[in-house]
């Protein structure tokens, strides 16, 4: 199975110390991903990485699409591929109402239409065989609304970058991760349960890729991982990272980790851990995260247990994990039994 590394937002680490990385690198790990919330950006770190190393590649993971114009990114797409000779992977996203509009200060718009536009248009830079003009719900290119000057005109991409730099896509609604297999050469799915996967996400993908013709693609999920003989302790490592997301990433009503949970067959401790975390009683909302839950999305406990795991995760549709850990002596124990 192939390996990569998700180091979230913890990247400006990574980039200032790139021992981590450069153990990735040397295990046989694929890619190093990093995101981006409301603290440091992703394109900035993955060019320090990038100057760090030769042959792992480089993935957004993801760029917040609401942060960036389309030209914004294909224009930095382009860049970090061509300054890491052609290691770059683009991960894309929305975040959610909270981030976008709190945050970024724009509105959240359509998804699915921002989302296939926005695809569209950075593609289309990248490709660079037109001028550019798009006229869409969510974009125009040239610009012709509102404020509008008059004197916008379509422009082609200076320099020749590499027309097919891959594109992800991170997104869990039914109709997101349709959109997903559809239009995108792959899928950064958090949060995702090889066994439940099929009955969740399986009609999505199916209809994604029966619309865009195409057999398959790229799942990658990022998968949360501790070694360790203590499990309870393992398990200590994952669970503030569910509880905040099941429970504070998002409004009661508009949280898409929560309402993952609840199609895994969770609501009841979805809803507990969502009433606690939001009533300020953090610590009770970790408390309540089920250990059947982590022990599904998660690779904790000692090697011989992790073992076991990989394999149910081998019959799964993804393709490669992004272990998710700053721990050399985890990265190294799981390159040591999938790889």
């Amino acid at each position: 199975m192939k390996l990569d590394l998700n180091i979230g937002y913890w990247g400006v680490a990574v980039g200032r110390d790139p021992t981590l990385a450069l153990e990735a690198e040397r295990l046989g790990y694929r890619c190093i991903w990093t995101a981006e919330a409301y603290g440091s950006d992703a394109a900035t770190v993955l060019a320090s990485i990038a100057a760090q190393t030769t042959t792992l590649e480089i993935g957004a993971g993801i760029f917040q699409m609401p942060a960036r114009t389309p030209a914004m990114t294909a224009m930095t797409a382009a860049t970090l591929d061509d300054l890491s000779g052609g290691r770059f992977r683009l991960g894309l996203g929305l975040s959610g109402p909270q981030v976008v509009e709190g945050w970024h200060g724009v509105p959240y718009g359509r998804p699915l239409t921002r989302t296939r536009e926005y695809v569209e248009i950075v593609r289309r830079i990248l490709a660079r065989q037109e001028r550019v003009a798009f006229d869409g719900k969510e974009y125009q290119i040239p610009y012709a609304g509102e404020g509008a000057t008059g004197l916008g005109k379509p422009l082609k991409l200076m320099g020749v970058p590499h027309p097919d730099i891959p594109i992800y896509l991170a997104s869990i609604g039914p109709k997101n991760v349709e959109l997903t297999a559809e239009i995108a050469d792959g899928w950064l799915p958090v949060f995702y349960s090889p066994e439940r996967a099929p009955e969740v996400f399986g009609a999505a993908i199916d209809a994604g890729l029966a619309k865009g013709g195409r057999e398959h693609f790229d799942v990658v999920p990022t998968v949360q991982a501790h070694v360790s003989d203590d499990v309870a302790h393992a398990r200590d490592h994952v669970k503030p990272m569910l509880a905040l997301y099941v429970g504070g990433m998002g409004a009661r009503g508009r949280n898409f980790y929560h309402d993952l949970a609840c199609r895994y067959g969770y609501e009841d401790a979805a809803n507990r851990i969502q009433d606690l975390y939001l009533d300020g009683r953090k610590e009770e909302a970790i408390a309540a995260v089920p250990d059947a839950l982590v022990d599904e999305v998660a690779l904790v406990g000692p090697a011989a247990a992790i073992r076991e795991r990989l394999e149910v995760w081998r019959e799964s549709r993804a393709t490669a994990l992004a272990v998710a850990s700053m721990d050399l002596h985890t990265l190294r124990t799981v390159a040591e039994l999938a790889l």
